[in-house]
């Protein structure tokens, strides 16, 4: 479902005929061009896509007799439609005002072209309605990789997101994260707008990281390349000391990267998550130091049992 008004004000349409309700039954970012349609071509009509009418449908439309008009549209209007756009600035016909009267079906008018329009509703609609989840959580940029760092309360999850913002680094969200998933292998995160920019400091309160370090410091959103967990340092626990094993997490059908970093007193966590995104580029770039070492010593080890043998 879509909401009238910000469909209409993001992408900057005039409403033509409102709707009675709120929201538009929109399930998916498509959009159809109803040009076969309207030459009678019904077998694949995709009805519950908004329907996008550019210089073809209209001038098309206006070439038929009013009675062969009519009797198009109202065909055309026995589906269930969410919505009709008319782009170019274009007038519709007033049989299809008419029939959008009858059946409340909104119609919106667009200044820009077809194709302009239909790549920038696409692009609303596929965020608009992608699926949504929430952490508790802080995000950050770190060398243009996107950190999603998890851990239990009070583990210093914003203590390390303030020393990487000081080291000149971005915060896109402290404590609570809205996570949407834009595509089958891309998250994107950002904070909710009443606590955007903000972060809590416990000692200090709620501190307004803008302000403080000016508006390179912040981003409204990111997508997410890795979680980092931090937890307290487990005395019996074998923590990963090579990084051959690449362990990932899941969230809402998406693998992530995921490192578990320990916590306790003198290690420096802003410098560890720093080498963490350089690392994890270096990953993207095909080279791992660890299986490069791996190699070295399995090099190694090959001519020793050569030279004996």
């Amino acid at each position: 479902m879509v909401n009238v008004q910000d469909f209409a004000q993001s992408l900057n349409l005039t409403i033509l005929h409102p709707y009675s309700k709120d929201e538009l039954d929109i399930a998916m970012a498509e959009i159809n061009r109803p040009g076969l349609e309207f030459i009678g071509y019904y077998d694949h009509f995709a009805y519950d896509r908004p329907q996008v009418m550019g210089n073809v449908e209209i001038n098309y439309l206006d070439s038929l007799s009013q009675k062969e008009r009519a009797a198009c549209l109202e065909r055309f209007f026995s589906f269930p439609l969410p919505c009709i756009i008319v782009c170019r600035g274009l007038t519709p016909p007033e049989e299809l005002m008419a029939q959008a009267r009858l059946k409340d079906v909104p119609v919106f008018q667009s200044q820009i072209s077809t194709t302009t329009f239909i790549v920038q509703a696409i692009l609303y609609l596929a965020r608009v309605l992608a699926p949504r989840t929430t952490r508790h959580a802080v995000l950050v940029d770190v060398y243009g990789v996107g950190i999603l760092i998890t851990g239990e309360s009070g583990v210093g999850k914003s203590e390390s997101a303030l020393e990487l913002i000081k080291r000149g680094h971005q915060l896109v969200a402290d404590d609570i994260v809205d996570i949407r998933r834009v595509s089958n292998d891309r998250l994107v995160g950002e904070a909710p707008e009443t606590t955007r920019h903000f972060m809590e400091i416990r000692g200090i309160g709620i501190i307004d990281i803008r302000a403080m370090y000016g508006v390179g410091s912040v981003l409204l959103n990111k997508s997410i390349d890795m979680e980092i967990h931090l937890e307290n340092w487990k005395e019996k626990k074998e923590y990963d000391r090579l990084g051959l094993k690449e362990e990932t997490n899941d969230i809402m059908g998406v693998s992530l990267p995921y490192l578990v970093i320990p916590v306790r007193p003198g290690r420096n966590l802003a410098i560890i998550i720093e080498v963490a995104a350089r690392n994890f580029s270096l990953k993207k770039m095909g080279y791992s130091a660890a299986r490069e070492l791996d190699r070295r010593l399995n090099d190694m080890m090959n001519n020793s049992r050569k030279e004996q043998g």
